[in-house]
């Protein structure tokens, strides 16, 4: 590579409070993404806290570390020390979320060193602080990723009350797309939400969540019987287990399928795991078994033990701009689907073959679980059709391609010849203590509140 490609090779730093190991949608979408633009010749790093999240548990190898830099898949990462708690309590976690917006800035930002653009994927407002901090002083480019509306959605959901803060917030939420030189989104929902609020339209830009091919394959062995009985339907929820999902309808759907061979497990971890774990024993459920969350590397298998796999989401207004990244992945995995959706979420998995129930509503879910779970070959029929769909349009690679062409039109300048792939070295440094056209359907009847 020529002096010349060297100095003009884009360079990326991309600021998040969750990252791998962490668990989750949000650290799957950025590490994937990543990865993809090293691979095409990005200069990428990442900056990010400490890993605790949502246990608020740090592992032993980052304790008493105020910053640490890594090197993965290609790419940097450089972590500072953050104020660890677990996903639950709303003043804790945003003392959680001001801690990174401090750290990153004070002791992140040398080490993370110069960037054409930043990048900070947000639903919380803190790390957009940081990230424009950051922009200004290296007179870089800022582009504002939305994975949640913020804070529309924990109003609805009931979280937040007073008025002068929900009026604060919003103010605080326009101006930071007003001063981002592109926003995006990972819904066509959230996009028009913007711009109906006055954010010019030009400037925002949909690229939706989706899935690794390789990562999630339909040949992927199963590791788990995950409490199943022989001869039982094994039907999985995994992902986080917080007030957003509407997990309680998925026991009472548990309840009303008592004495079937349905058996129901939930994987993860979430603020309102106790709540579901206290519906499943004031039930007296035995058809239902909770596990912990499990490392990244060990979700596919997981996945690929499902008979059929669970989306679910609360019945709540905004969550029809939603879309739930697992959905992709269990797609990809060849799993059936069935989610419990409405909106843009529900649209995309009809046309990928899932069933679709009106969300938080048991007896239908019960039902559409009952149907399919008698009917293996339309269950395998859905698997390849899913697959197929996410592939044509899903594809994590060909999205964070997309991506990469946004952020040189932003920027102005392009990848370098991309790099070989490297694996994954810890280069430790301790620094002190403390929706496209439908695709045909599965063979089979349309079940109960499917919208098919």
């Amino acid at each position: 590579m020529t002096a010349k490609a060297t100095t003009q090779r884009l360079r990326v730093l991309l600021i998040t409070h969750y990252f791998p190991p962490e668990v989750g949608a949000p650290q799957a979408r950025l590490a994937e993404t990543a990865r993809e633009w090293a691979a095409e010749g990005v200069d990428v790093t990442v900056l990010t806290g400490m890993p605790n999240h949502p246990t608020g548990i740090i592992p032993p190898e980052y304790r008493g570390a105020w910053r640490r830099v890594e090197h993965h898949d290609g790419y940097r990462v450089v972590r500072t020390w953050v104020y660890a708690t677990p996903n639950e309590g709303i003043v804790r976690r945003a003392l959680g979320h001001l801690s990174f917006m401090v750290t990153s800035v004070l002791l992140g930002g040398r080490a993370a060193g110069g960037a054409d653009v930043i990048v900070v994927s947000s639903p919380t407002f803190f790390p957009l602080g940081s990230a424009w901090l950051l922009a200004r002083l290296r007179r870089a480019r800022l582009v504002v990723e939305v994975r949640d509306l913020w804070p529309a959605i924990f109003v609805q959901l009931g979280v937040l009350r007073n008025r002068r803060v929900i009026a604060v917030l919003e103010r605080l939420e326009l101006a930071a797309y007003r001063a981002a030189d592109a926003v995006v989104t990972v819904t066509d929902g959230f996009r028009d939400d913007i711009i109906g609020r006055g954010i010019p339209a030009r400037k925002v830009h949909t690229i939706h969540n989706g899935a690794d091919l390789r990562r999630f394959s339909p040949s992927d062995p199963p590791s788990a019987a995950l409490g199943a009985r022989s001869g039982d339907t094994l039907v999985v929820y995994i992902g986080a287990h917080g007030i957003s999902q509407g997990l309680p309808s998925v026991v009472d759907a548990a309840a009303e399928l008592a004495g079937e061979p349905v058996h129901i497990a939930f994987v993860g971890e979430g603020a309102d795991r106790q709540r579901v774990a206290d519906r499943v024993a004031e039930r007296g459920l035995t058809n239902v078994t909770m596990h912990a969350a499990v490392r990244r590397d060990e979700v596919a298998g997981i996945v690929a033990a499902a008979d059929i796999c669970l989306v679910p989401l609360r019945d709540v207004p905004l969550f029809t701009t939603f879309i739930p990244s697992k959905m992709f992945e269990l797609l990809a995995a060849g799993r059936p689907v069935i989610g419990a959706l409405a909106g843009e979420a529900a649209r995309i998995l009809a046309a990928a073959g899932g069933v679709v129930v009106p969300p938080e509503d048991p007896t239908a879910l019960a039902d559409a679980i009952r149907s399919l779970a008698g009917d293996p070959h339309r269950r395998k029929a859905m698997g390849v059709a899913g697959r197929a769909y996410v592939t044509d349009h899903f594809d994590r690679a060909v999205l964070a391609r997309r991506y990469r062409t946004l952020l040189e039109e932003v920027t102005g300048r392009s990848a370098a010849v991309p790099k070989q792939r490297t694996a994954n070295v810890a280069e430790p440094i301790t620094v002190g203590r403390p929706p496209s056209p439908r695709r045909p359907q599965p063979s089979g009847q349309p079940l109960p509140g499917s919208g098919s």
